[in-house]
């Protein structure tokens, strides 16, 4: 346990990776900042997420790895170079490991000894715990962002609490001006139906939301449907399921900073358990969340931001890929939601 308000002028933030955990991370910089506003905070993360984090007025770095280059072309020059990258760093007062793996806690090892993250009980990979100078104990199946939260807080030795969570400003306080090149033009101007962003895509097939329920929810929502897509098997299924409703249009291909500003002005954001799903808590948008093989732990619900559950069982500590339950969930009973979220 950190000493309570001890004096900190640099602070590192150790998540690597993915996105939705990164946007579930990043909601403690507005609190670390108004704890400490006279502290630098800085960010160590996978190449990939830096778009996300780099402009964020409360970071003034963010520093970049590779770990999946080193592990597929097992280059030994890559990973002498990040070795050397991360101890030239310089001092910090502390740093924080969020992810509690042994990758991530190695990591913020290199970058200095003032490390702090899970213990060996409560850490995703319990080996991670014997890199950190000190330690907190946060139960493994507590909520994600509280989780995420009471780590930051306990290391730095302040309190976030559910009300500070639930009247959190956005995660990312990004203006059209600091990023021109993000804005995204909606289709408000064109009718006076709302806006609904939906999300297609996930890492795992099984929480992948059927593209024929899609059409269906897209028909009975009668709204402007914008299909969001990453790759470009979600962008051909997209295509797909716009062919097959007059209410849906595809959305356009987005960088990590246009999809910001693109969630952040739409009316409601539907989506399976992944990143862009997430952004829209983070920006306070009213959002759906579908879950199959994960459970509502993966997301802080409020008033304006649920989650709806398929009736499967989930071991959060052995998840099974092979749940496809999320094809159970009536589409009625997401548009029942949608309705009432719309309102």
């Amino acid at each position: 346990m950190m000493p309570m308000k001890k004096e900190i002028k640099r602070i590192a933030i150790v998540r690597l990776s993915a996105l939705g955990d990164i946007i579930n991370t990043a909601v403690t910089l507005q609190f670390i900042h108004a704890n400490y506003p006279h502290a630098k905070i800085e960010w160590i993360t996978e190449e990939v997420f830096a778009p996300l984090l780099q402009n964020h007025p409360f970071l003034c770095a963010v520093h970049t790895i590779n770990l999946k280059k080193i592990k597929q072309e097992k280059s030994f020059t890559l990973l002498k170079e990040t070795f050397l990258k991360l101890r030239s760093l310089g001092a910090f007062d502390i740093i924080i490991d969020v992810q509690g793996l042994l990758k991530s806690a190695i990591v913020a090892r290199l970058i200095g000894k003032n490390t702090h993250g899970f213990d060996s009980s409560s850490a995703r990979e319990s080996l991670a715990s014997l890199f950190y100078k000190t330690t907190s104990n946060i139960p493994y199946d507590t909520n994600v962002i509280k989780r995420n939260s009471f780590l930051v807080s306990d290391a730095l030795g302040f309190e976030i609490s559910d009300a500070m969570l639930l009247n959190k400003e956005k995660v990312f306080p990004y203006t059209e001006m600091e990023l021109p090149h993000a804005k995204i033009e909606l289709p408000h101007a064109k009718s006076d139906k709302k806006n609904i962003a939906l999300v297609i895509g996930a890492s795992w097939e099984c929480k992948k939301y059927p593209k024929e329920k899609v059409i269906e929810l897209c028909d009975k929502l009668q709204e402007n449907c914008l299909i969001l897509w990453g790759t470009a098997r979600e962008k051909e299924i997209g295509m797909w399921i716009c062919a097959n409703s007059p209410f849906a249009t595809l959305a356009p291909k987005l960088s990590l900073d246009a999809l910001v500003s693109f969630i952040s002005n739409v009316d409601l954001l539907i989506g399976n358990d992944t990143g862009p799903t997430h952004m829209a808590w983070a920006q306070n948008i009213p959002s759906i969340t579908l879950f199959g093989p994960t459970t509502t732990r993966m997301i802080y619900e409020t008033p304006k931001n649920i989650g709806i559950k398929s009736p499967s069982d989930v071991n959060i500590f052995k998840i099974n890929k092979n749940d496809f339950s999320i094809q159970e969930i009536e589409v009625d009973r997401i548009v029942k939601k949608a309705k009432e979220l719309l309102q």
